[in-house]
């Protein structure tokens, strides 16, 4: 996401740590490239414009002139101003009322059956009692999509086939949920364009009747400066409350993000990064903005990881490696582990640098390496993988011929974990023999 307006601002950036000395000369030359780059990101220009002239007033102030370090300034400059046009702090969601209705409203083709869904799923996992309502009743099989996504979630879908009363299925919605004990209603409604006024006076009605605490404009992030067209029309209209930015992973320019919250006044609440259920994480300004300026995102990294792997698990596998019982059934789990955090690319990406780490980098590589080793692993039975110590050299060929690999990667792979288990034997004693000295070396004060 914002592959192209990164890059950019990076050289910018690379330029500015050089610099001795800050003038308005070189600090104009620098701006001109920072305004080149939101444009080309597709940023609003009125919301470019006052970008860089909030961003030049402070970087010629006498703090900055007179610092140590002046490029370093303009860089935190920067970053500050950026997350204040992105929206200082995370909103959060209000659900109040009995039921909690959540109104999803936007353009055609913008996203909204796949984020009602995507926000059930997070919703439930905080312990909410979600009902998803099908209320889309103008596209084709959009109920059933719906509903095969709440299987799929395990979220009941309250649906009317059939039926083209919107406010009916409002009322029968309410009345559902209060008969089934659900607390929250996430309402997906059909796209409409913004001058589509009998549609759109259609959501003002469903909105009077099940009185939203949160009315939330699903936007296409590849929509760009027109998403300020898009956002106003639907607020003048509804009163949105917050956006949800969609499809973040394939635009690499990110123009409604940087364009929305400036001009609307509305917070980003939420974003889509993905196709699968998980792809779909809070909005955080001061994250995004790390992200963007090539900082990294190491707090979501760390979320992400603890809600994907089993803390049990992880656990049991520490205490395996400490006492140097780690076996090739382990090695299987903890590879499983890795790929629930999503593909070997995002993950690093969220690491400081590491958009530069990748560059020029042949993941893919990495990821086919992983899945050959988990063919391997796979092609082992249980026993095997227990006691790798009864892999001989005919078990080794038939475990070859089942992953489609040749015998010496099956070789290869036992060796680096002998050597893997090896080190971690060897960690052990040396922290049971450091336990012996109370933390110290033997013969010294330390």
């Amino acid at each position: 996401m914002f592959d192209s307006l990164s890059s950019r601002l990076q050289n910018v950036f690379r330029n500015l740590r050089g610099l001795g000395k800050i003038s308005e000369s070189n600090v104009s030359d620098s701006l001109r490239d920072v305004r080149l780059a939101l444009l080309e990101a597709d940023v609003h220009f009125k919301v470019a414009r006052d970008f860089i002239e909030s961003v030049k007033t402070k970087a010629l102030g006498e703090q900055v002139l007179q610092s140590v370090q002046p490029g370093q300034q303009m860089v935190k400059i920067i970053h500050d101003e950026l997350v204040v046009l992105l929206g200082t702090e995370n909103a959060g969601i209000q659900l109040s009322g009995s039921p909690a209705c959540i109104l999803m409203c936007g353009l055609h083709g913008s996203g909204k059956t796949t984020s009602s869904a995507k926000l059930a799923r997070l919703l439930q996992k905080q312990g909410r009692q979600v009902l998803l309502v099908a209320a889309d009743v103008y596209r084709p099989a959009a109920m059933d999509q719906l509903k095969v996504l709440g299987d799929k979630l395990d979220i009941p879908v309250f649906l009317q086939p059939g039926e083209k009363d919107v406010l009916k299925i409002g009322r029968d919605a309410l009345a559902h949920a209060a008969a089934t004990a659900r607390n929250t209603l996430i309402f997906d409604t059909a796209g409409r364009l913004q001058i589509d006024e009998p549609l759109v006076q259609e959501l003002v009605r469903l909105k009077d009747l099940i009185q939203p605490s949160e009315i939330l404009l699903v936007l296409d992030s590849a929509t760009g400066q027109e998403a300020v067209n898009v956002a106003t029309h639907f607020d003048q209209a509804l009163g949105v409350t917050g956006a949800i930015l969609t499809k973040l992973d394939g635009d690499a320019r990110g123009g409604a993000a940087l364009s929305f919250r400036s001009v609307v006044g509305k917070p980003i609440k939420f974003m889509g990064t993905g196709e699968k259920p998980e792809d779909f994480e809070p909005f955080h300004p001061e994250r995004m903005a790390q992200r963007i300026l090539g900082m990294g995102d190491v707090i979501t990294l760390v979320e992400k990881a603890a809600e994907a792997v089993d803390q049990k698990k992880a656990m049991e596998l520490e205490e395996k490696m400490r006492k140097g019982n780690f076996t090739l059934e382990d090695f299987l789990s903890q590879l499983r582990e890795m790929k629930k955090l999503g593909p070997l690319e995002d993950v690093v990406k969220l690491l400081p640098g590491g958009s530069d780490m990748i560059k020029g980098a042949d993941l893919s590589k990495s990821e086919r390496e992983f899945k050959r080793m988990e063919g391997i692993l796979c092609a082992m039975t249980p026993k095997e993988r227990n006691h790798p110590e009864i892999l001989n050299g005919k078990r080794r060929i038939r475990i070859a011929k089942g992953s489609g690999v040749n015998v010496a990667e099956v070789n290869n792979l036992l060796k680096r974990f002998d050597e893997m288990r090896d080190m971690m034997r060897k960690m052990n004693k040396f922290q049971k023999m450091m336990g012996k000295f109370g933390g110290k070396m033997p013969g010294m004060g330390f």
